[in-house]
């Protein structure tokens, strides 16, 4: 009976008429009052599990989630389905908080959501007892343990509802976890003999491939030419969004982009052009794709490496949701491996460094030892930096470690505040400067770090520039003021009116002594995961897919047979002989370069060098002033 209420539901509200496996059975456990444990790969329809058991049982159903764009779209898609919830996002006073806690027990709400952080205030947790909670759905449960990819304290305190709602059925859903973090989070949320679902985290129609290439740029165009569906372009950092995108437009292709910080009319216009097919490629940053069910995407390319292999399966399984063939290539050159260390690794604060950030901090802030707990204070990020000569992105670790210990809590990100665009030519900006040689320095630094600002408004990073031309800060906004001015850029700056709130009081050793077996902890795990990505890079004996499988604890694996590796082994490798009769066949017909030999001849970019290599100094061949190959 439930089984036919549950597909009903499906049907109505979701216009789907079946459940995927393992949906039904995940929801017929919730039904039963198990707790519940979901092993769920990126794709697999998680919140089905909780949202369709939740509208079949009296009550509300409370789901903690730590992402805030991803509670405001489930939130949005259940508001178009008629289907009341509710998010408790954003800096909402106590008295907002209490109303729509109100609403949720006198306004037959069905979904509740709130973050872990929620939940560190007692009156919340009163508040949700009150509540007809008929469920409780943990997101992102891989949150919850140390062993995870993505710790975050605030979890820990999950378990404490298990006190206060104890015939209430929790499931824990995750789509990337080892057997460590498994048992981890089973433990740690107290979750009474769980049922346990894994699906296997085998996309048996996706072929991982992992290219060397010196161009990127030339082997995005190949493989977006030869596979024209939807793409996806993972790119580090917002700059590089912008860059790519402009490129590929440059090339003839379609292509839009997707990051932080654009503003959200433009986030959901350049969102909607991909998702209606009015371009073909979305440049983003690892912001774009929660909540993002395109099932047609035909290629994941990441042009740097990633982090973790859990964030790259998640990024990569957006592709080919629909069952068909899709790609999740990786583009690597000999630098990315050095760069991405420089980026992830190099950056992570040691308990010295932490407890340096710490001092300094209270120091900035004038906090007394004993003191500062709930205290609001304004901080100024960059200026903070500046004055005590942190690396801003280390520095901005260890904050944010401190945050996820729970010793503080950061108003919102402030490491960009200043927006701006030339809205003059090149050319003028020159001339200006030939006027101005004071302001030279300052001006080309901006021009050299952020391509595309004669294009579009761009975020600019103030300590960045006062740091490669030695002014201060006060000096730089003086600058640009002035720059307005004279109507040289648009400018929009949001000022420096961050806060931090202390939720401790200051005591120094022990406070950070009580906290650095967690840093060391998370780095040690941080290390251990980058090294696995380089690990999968570099491996040139294994399915790529076994590996990523094997790394997820699946044993009975077998070569998935159209991955990179697999396509190279099953390859019957061409003798440098062959290959340079070949080029000498077709250097007849026309010149060509070596990328178009390669292309044209089905080459890889090892036998195509060895080959050229082995005709010039055999004197069959040379090189014309186009960098062509022609015969003598």
């Amino acid at each position: 009976m439930q089984q036919q209420q549950a597909l009903s539901i499906l049907k109505e509200y979701w216009q789907h008429d079946s459940f995927r496996d393992p949906q039904d059975k995940i929801i017929q456990s919730v039904l039963d009052g198990h707790d519940t444990f979901a092993l769920m790969p990126t794709g697999g329809g998680k919140s089905i599990c909780f949202q369709v058991p939740a509208m079949i049982k009296e009550g509300l159903c409370l789901v903690i989630s730590p992402l805030i764009a991803l509670m405001q779209d489930q939130v949005a898609n259940l508001d178009r389905r008629n289907i009341k919830a509710i998010a408790l996002t954003g800096s909402l006073s106590v008295n907002e908080i209490s109303d729509l806690l109100d609403n949720c027990r006198f306004g037959n709400y069905k979904f509740l959501y709130v973050s872990p952080e929620r939940l560190q205030a007692d009156w919340i947790i009163e508040r949700l007892k009150e509540l007809p909670i008929n469920l409780v759905a943990v997101d992102e449960a891989h949150c919850v343990s140390q062993w995870g990819h993505d710790f975050r304290p605030a979890y820990l305190k999950i378990s404490v509802l298990k006190k206060h709602l104890p015939h209430v059925p929790f499931l824990a859903l995750t789509a990337s976890a080892t057997i460590r973090v498994q048992d981890d989070i089973i433990k740690q949320l107290e979750l009474h003999r769980p049922i346990v679902f894994k699906k296997s985290f085998y996309r048996e129609n996706i072929a991982y491939m992992v290219f060397e290439t010196e161009d990127k740029l030339h082997r995005l165009q190949q493989i977006l030419t030869k596979n024209i569906g939807p793409s996806i372009i993972y790119v580090r950092n917002r700059r590089s969004c912008h860059d790519v995108s402009q490129q590929l437009n440059s090339l003839g292709f379609k292509a839009t982009f997707y990051h932080g910080g654009l503003k959200e009319k433009e986030k959901t216009a350049n969102m909607q052009a991909w998702l209606t097919e009015k371009v073909q490629v979305i440049v983003a940053t690892n912001a774009f794709g929660m909540g993002i069910d395109k099932p047609n995407v035909k290629t994941v390319i990441h042009i740097q490496l990633p982090e973790n292999l859990e964030n790259y399966y998640q990024e990569a399984g957006r592709g080919g949701r629909n069952g068909q063939k899709a790609f999740a290539v990786l583009l690597v050159n000999p630098s990315d491996i050095k760069a991405t260390q420089n980026q992830f690794i190099e950056v992570l604060p040691d308990k010295k460094f932490l407890k340096e950030v710490y001092l300094k901090l209270n120091a900035y802030l004038q906090i007394a030892y004993g003191e500062g707990m709930d205290e609001t204070y304004p901080f100024n990020y960059n200026d903070f930096c500046h004055k005590y000569n942190f690396n801003p992105v280390k520095a901005y670790n260890a904050l944010q470690f401190l945050e996820r210990q729970g010793i503080l809590t950061l108003s919102k990100e402030f490491t960009e505040k200043i927006n701006l665009q030339f809205i003059i030519p090149s050319k003028e900006v020159i001339r200006y400067i030939s006027l101005n040689p004071a302001d030279e320095e300052p001006v080309l630094t901006i021009l050299r770090n952020y391509t595309g600002i004669f294009e579009m408004e761009t975020a600019i990073n103030a300590s960045l520039i006062t740091k490669k031309c030695n002014i201060t800060e006060a000096g730089l906004i003086e600058l640009l003021q002035k720059l307005e001015q004279k109507g040289v850029i648009a400018l929009r700056t949001s000022g420096n009116d961050s806060s931090i709130v202390f939720n401790e009081v200051r005591e120094d050793e022990h406070t950070i002594n009580r906290i650095s077996k967690f840093l060391l902890q998370q780095n040690q795990i941080k290390i251990s995961q980058f090294e696995k990505v380089v690990q999968y890079v570099n491996d040139s004996s294994h399915c790529k897919s076994r590996f990523i499988l094997e790394y997820f604890d699946e044993k009975d694996t077998a070569d998935c047979g159209i991955c990179s590796y697999c396509i190279t082994k099953n390859r019957q490798p061409k003798s440098p002989v062959e290959t340079a009769n070949a080029i000498q066949q077709l250097l007849k017909q026309n010149s060509y370069d070596s990328r178009s030999i390669e292309s044209l001849l089905n080459l890889t970019q090892q036998e195509t060098i060895v080959a050229l290599r082995l005709l010039l100094e055999n004197n069959k061949i040379s090189i014309n002033t186009n960098n062509q190959y022609i015969l003598k």
